[in-house]
C-alpha cells in the first residue's frame, strides 16, 4: 500500500475549508473477492468504522479502476482503489495541549502510554480538551494526520495503566488487526467485593444499556464479550484480582464482574451500594473503580517483534492494597 499525504486538497485540486486529507493508493486482495465494495474496505481498512466508509463512497471518495462506485458493488481482486480520507485540522476541533505524559516505550511506530486515572482518553461531551489525545498531539504534532491521533483501544477516565498508540496508518491498521484477532494481550488488576470463584471465565454479551445509555449492561443482543480472571488475594469482604481480556468491550471488567455479583471497589456507576456494604469502611469510600491496565503485549506493528510492557499499581491502589491486606491480617 502507498501513502501519499495532501494537506487541504481533494482529489479534484478544490481547496477544503478545515480539513486535511490523506490519499491511499491500495488494491483488493483476491481472498476479499464476491464482497461488497463497502465490506471490502472495512476488512482492509479496520480503523475506520463501516458507516463512515459508506459516507465517503456516497461522497465520491472512493473511485474503484478509475471510476466512482457504489458501496453494494461487487468487489473480485485485483482492483485499484483510490480514497481520499478526510481529517480534522489540528486546532479545529482537537487542539494540542501540553499535558504531561507518562511515556513507557517509543519508536518511529508506536507509543506506549501509561495513561493516570481522571484522565479522559478522547474528547466527547463535556470532555473538549484536557483530553489524552490533546496531548499526544502536542507530544508528537504528526499524529494530527491520523484519526483519532492514533487512538486503536481505550482506558476509562477512572481506570488507569497501559495502552498503545498508533504514529503511523500502517502501524494503526495493524494494531486494530492485531485487537480484532484478540492477538493482543492486555492484563489489569482489579479490586472487587467479595471472592469470585477462580480461576473463572465470564462469556457474556455486552450492549448499551436500554434506559440508562451512560452505561453499558449484560444483554443476549450484545456484542460477544469475554474475561478471564483469577484472585491474586483476598480478605473479608474483598479480593484482588488479575484480569485477561479476551475483547475489549466498552466498561468490559466492570460490567462482567458486577454480573457475577463482585463489582469493582470505588465504582461509582456498577458498584452496588448492597454489595458494598461487607467492605471495610476505607475501601467504602475509594474515589474511582479500582482498576489498573498492568500488562500489555503486542507484536510491533512494523517487523512483528514481541513486545511487552509492564506497569506497576499506582499509589492510590497500592495504598488501598495495603490498607485491605493490613485490615484482613487484624482480623
Amino acid at each position: 500500500m502507498v501513502v501519499l499525504e495532501k494537506n487541504a486538497t481533494n482529489y479534484s485540486g478544490n481547496a477544503l475549508d478545515g480539513s486535511l486529507e490523506t490519499a491511499l493508493d491500495l488494491h483488493v486482495p483476491d481472498e476479499l473477492a464476491g464482497l461488497r465494495l463497502d465490506q471490502a474496505l472495512a476488512r482492509m481498512l479496520p480503523q475506520y468504522s463501516r458507516s463512515r466508509l459508506q459516507e465517503w463512497v456516497r461522497q465520491s471518495r472512493v473511485r474503484v479502476n478509475g471510476a466512482a462506485a457504489q458501496a453494494k458493488d461487487k468487489v473480485w481482486g485485483g482492483e485499484r482503489l483510490e480514497l481520499w480520507i478526510e481529517h480534522d485540522v489540528p486546532g479545529t476541533v482537537s487542539a494540542a495541549q501540553a499535558i504531561p505524559l507518562r511515556v513507557v516505550y517509543e519508536d518511529a511506530s508506536i507509543v506506549v502510554i501509561d495513561k493516570p486515572a481522571g484522565l479522559v482518553v478522547h474528547p466527547g461531551s463535556g470532555n473538549p480538551r484536557g483530553t489524552l489525545l490533546n496531548a499526544l498531539l502536542h507530544h508528537a504534532p504528526a499524529l494530527s494526520n491520523l484519526p483519532r491521533a492514533g487512538i486503536v483501544h481505550r482506558l476509562d477516565k477512572d481506570t488507569s495503566g497501559l495502552l498503545v498508540v498508533a504514529k503511523t496508518l500502517e502501524a494503526q491498521t495493524a494494531l486494530v488487526r492485531q485487537l480484532q484477532a484478540h492477538t493482543v494481550c492486555r492484563v489489569y488488576v482489579a479490586f472487587v467485593v467479595g471472592t469470585p470463584t477462580s480461576p473463572g471465565r465470564i462469556e457474556a454479551a455486552i450492549a448499551r444499556h436500554p434506559v440508562a445509555r451512560t452505561r453499558m449492561a449484560v444483554a443476549a443482543r450484545g456484542k460477544a464479550a469475554v474475561t478471564h480472571y483469577k484472585v491474586l488475594g483476598s480478605g473479608k469482604g474483598w479480593s484482588q484480582l488479575e484480569c485477561r481480556l479476551e475483547t475489549g468491550r466498552t466498561h468490559q471488567i466492570r460490567v462482567h464482574m458486577q454480573s457475577i455479583g463482585h463489582p469493582l471497589i470505588g465504582d461509582p456507576v456498577y458498584g452496588g451500594t448492597r454489595l458494598v456494604r461487607q467492605l471495610p469502611a476505607f475501601a467504602r469510600d475509594f474515589h474511582r473503580q479500582a482498576l489498573h491496565a498492568a500488562r500489555l503485549e503486542l507484536q510491533h506493528p512494523a517487523n512483528s517483534a514481541p513486545l511487552s510492557f509492564t506497569s506497576p499499581l499506582p499509589d492510590d491502589l497500592e495504598a488501598l492494597r495495603s490498607e485491605l491486606e493490613r485490615h484482613a491480617a487484624a482480623g
